[in-house]
């Protein structure tokens, strides 16, 4: 606005001085032309002519817009202790506590805004206070929401499995090398700590997906009548800056209150992905915070066994293959001959069938996974249903339709052992890839 129009609102003052709108009017022009002494000068007139909160915000935002955060945060604070603060305020609020470095009270002033309109966005708040995550959940909306907040969100997964290591088919190497590594300690703690080493740890399962990682862990839980928590990347991503680390030490201090415990944390390259590659620093918070659960440096991790499962151990922070980290690495690969017997006849329980040869499936379909042999009954069904529509009589699965719908899904497991193939040949130093190898049939 230029000095013209200013100076007629000032005239028209002249004849209306107690006219209120009309000097909100020109001390809002006076920010806009950043004649910031000016507006500090008009909105504290107002002030004295009325005690509306809108004029508070006012002369708080002009103190904001001279750089002086603190006298801003001052009126702020006090609006909002008295219930005053609307969402303009709040917003206000949310960024010249951002200015001051107090991101906690920053993230709850923008929450509040966002409780009164929740599709607004501002660049520079969501930038500082926001981890933009697809998938993260929405903040809480009320009162009620934050006291159900600060609940460890591991209990409504907490259980402990009625299922072990005989329920599993097949599998056999898997099962012997966890045993040894895993359920031997936490049976015989005894024999362990008269060598003073600590009972649980850290196991890394890797392998293509859809291969049981999550079962064999479950299985391992119930093996040792140990409790199981089953962490799911939403359950610890939060699009709150502070809240997943806060997430995370909560799953924690869960597992161990409840020792023995199997804590089993599914996607771990999500959460553990190479610092290096990280462009925002709230990615590293997180890392840095469960380098630090692992450590148990401010509490004990005696009696939690911690498993992590990836498709893509390749990706994961060199720093958490230290000793007392994830040091031991199993290789978890698709079901040998035995366990995809006993897969299809549980995917094909209670489904009508006739005369199927489960063993000689199984040997057909080499390297399929878990979830390939899931989706080929499928198919089969489908194609069922398709000739059932036809005459209204459903007919039974034979062995010839799960052949015919082997031709239409391939087994998934391939691309991810092209992928696999190159690291285990050439990014395999420590020989921690040495499993794939192996299972490809390849000498190094």
């Amino acid at each position: 606005m230029d000095d013209q129009a200013l100076n007629s609102l000032r005239e028209a003052l002249k004849f209306s001085p107690d006219n209120l709108p009309l000097k909100l009017h020109l001390a809002e022009m006076l920010i806009k032309a950043n004649r910031l002494a000016e507006a500090e000068k008009e909105f504290a007139e107002l002030m004295q002519l009325s005690p509306a909160p809108r004029y508070r915000t006012g002369l708080a935002s002009v103190f904001y817009h001279q750089g002086e955060y603190s006298k801003c945060n001052v009126i702020l604070e006090e609006m909002v202790a008295a219930g005053q603060a609307d969402f303009e305020a709040l917003v206000l609020h949310a960024k010249a506590l951002l200015k001051e470095g107090a991101l906690q009270p920053a993230t709850r002033a923008y929450q509040q805004a966002l409780e009164l309109r929740p599709g607004f966005r501002d660049e520079e708040l969501d930038q500082q206070l926001r981890v933009p995550h697809p998938s993260a959940p929405l903040p809480p909306t009320s009162d009620e929401d934050e006291e159900a907040e600060g609940q460890a969100p591991g209990r409504v997964f907490m259980q402990i499995p009625s299922l072990g290591f005989a329920d599993v088919g097949g599998m056999a190497s898997v099962k012997k090398e966890i045993e040894l590594k895993i359920i031997k300690p936490l049976l015989h703690p005894e024999l362990y700590k008269a060598y003073g080493k600590k009972i649980g740890g850290g196991i890394l399962l890797y392998g293509p997906p859809g291969c049981g990682k999550t079962y064999l862990a479950k299985a391992t839980a119930g093996q040792v009548k140990a409790t199981f928590i089953n962490i799911r990347l939403n359950d610890i991503l939060d699009m709150w800056i502070g809240n997943s680390e806060k997430n995370l030490h909560q799953v924690f201090e869960l597992a161990r209150q409840n020792t023995p415990c199997v804590l089993f944390i599914d996607e771990i390259d999500a959460l553990g992905a190479s610092r290096s590659d990280m462009k925002q620093s709230a990615g590293r918070h997180l890392i840095n915070q469960f380098l630090q659960e692992l450590d148990g440096i401010d509490s004990s991790n005696e009696g939690i066994l911690v498993l992590g499962a990836t498709n893509t151990p390749w990706h994961l922070d060199p720093a958490f293959r230290r000793p007392g980290r994830f040091d031991r690495i199993v290789f978890v690969p698709p079901p040998d001959e035995a366990a995809r017997e006993a897969i299809l006849h549980l995917k094909l329980k209670q489904k009508p069938t006739e005369g199927i040869d489960a063993k000689s499936l199984a040997k057909k379909l080499e390297h399929y996974s878990g979830a390939d042999l899931e989706a080929l009954v499928d198919i089969a069904i489908e194609a069922k249903l398709e000739a059932a529509f036809l005459d209204g009589v459903p007919k039974p699965l034979t062995t010839n339709d799960l052949l015919a719908a082997a031709k239409k899904h391939r087994p998934t497991t391939q691309e991810w052992f092209a992928t696999a193939k190159n690291f285990a040949l050439f990014a395999n130093e420590a020989g921690l890839y040495d499993d794939i190898l192996t299972y490809l049939k390849i000498k190094k």
